[in-house]
């Protein structure tokens, strides 16, 4: 059962969680197409974890024990390297873009919903998210070329792409970490690539980070170009907190460029607890025009970057908390409350899996 809303805002239930979704109704828009797989990743990462693993957790672990799946993650991303040993990026700007590519091991007692940090580094692939393999890449050529690679090893028609926009507040091993536990737990098929811009990773940093994540723009939308232009069919794109600001920024960037990458490869738009300003993300909206596939919206008043969020840019309401929502979906947008959802774990064994 869905509980309607006359501002449009859908509350699901945890014990109203099915094997599918096929069901469900969102004021005559169907939404199918959100998969619990999705919800089980979107639930973790909008509570995510404390721990701050700033240096030294990118290191390789090589073990011919019994461990969890890999994850092969590609990385995009504004932030400057890092000459500390296992660490490959920090919180500073590049006036560049630059690439990684690294592998992580989940472990095979892994909770899902969680990131099992080590308690120090590089960790234990028994019980730890770990890495496996960790590298530099050389620029658009061997990005595109790594890309491309492993959307071959899947069946045409099912060479996806998951792009990730972390928000404020995010480490760079963080924003790694996070993407492999939504890949894993959501149990996708898709390339895992995360757009990772300059957060310093520090409450006290609002003002640095929303800047960083402006800068972002135009190395954002280069991604998404090279992403649209590799082999991919089908490209899904989730961001959370501040993330979705420069995310709808770049797309809005894109359309009003009048240089369009081919569309029918665009999949679902996810925005995780959305840091932005409710007015702003209606005029941004407006100017896509009438859109073929929805934004879809995914609240939580309990999360908790976003929370501190709307404290230092002072107490402002943001699209992720306002609950005077009925404006977007004429705009089209689908919003989804995961406020009240615990326990995603129950439906991992019968989940959708369209990621």
């Amino acid at each position: 059962m869905v509980e309607r809303r006359r501002d449009f805002r859908t509350k699901i239930l945890i014990h109203d969680l099915q094997p599918s979704v096929s069901a469900m109704k969102m004021e005559k828009r169907s939404v199918s197409l959100f998969p619990l797989c999705v919800l089980i990743g979107l639930a973790a990462l909008l509570t995510s974890c404390a721990s701050r693993p700033e240096s030294g957790f990118l290191a390789p672990i090589a073990s011919s024990e019994r461990s969890g799946a890999d994850s092969s993650i590609l990385i995009a991303t504004t932030r400057e390297r890092d000459s500390r040993p296992a660490t490959f990026f920090n919180g500073e700007r590049s006036p560049v873009l630059d690439f990684a590519a690294v592998t992580v091991s989940v472990p095979p007692d892994h909770s899902p919903g969680a990131v099992e940090w080590p308690s120090s580094p590089p960790g234990n692939p028994q019980t730890d998210f770990v890495v496996r393999e960790a590298a530099y890449l050389d620029g658009d050529k061997e990005f595109i070329e790594r890309l491309n690679a492993q959307l071959a090893a899947r069946p045409r028609g099912s060479r996806k792409v998951l792009l990730f926009v972390h928000g404020f507040n995010t480490l760079f091993v963080e924003g790694i970490y996070r993407l492999a536990q939504i890949a894993h737990d959501s149990r996708s098929t898709a390339v895992p690539v995360l757009f990772t811009w300059a957060s310093r990773g520090k409450l006290a940093q609002y003002v640095y980070d929303m800047n960083s994540a402006t800068a972002a723009r135009d190395n954002l939308e280069h991604t998404i170009r090279l992403i649209f232009a590799s082999n991919a069919d089908q490209v899904n794109i989730l961001a959370h907190s501040m993330g979705n600001w420069v995310t709808v920024e770049t797309l809005r960037q894109i359309k009003i460029s009048g240089r369009l990458p081919p569309m029918q490869k665009l999949g679902m738009v996810m925005l995780a607890a959305p840091d932005i300003d409710l007015d702003v993300f209606k005029s941004q909206m407006r100017s896509f025009g009438e859109v073929k596939k929805p934004f879809y919206i995914i609240l939580a008043k309990n999360d908790r970057a976003l929370w501190a969020s709307s404290v230092i840019a002072g107490g402002e309401s943001r699209v992720g908390d306002d609950p005077n929502v009925a404006g977007l979906a004429g705009l089209g947008a689908v919003v989804i409350d995961l406020t009240d959802i615990k326990g995603l774990s129950a439906t991992k064994g019968r989940m959708a899996r369209r990621l």
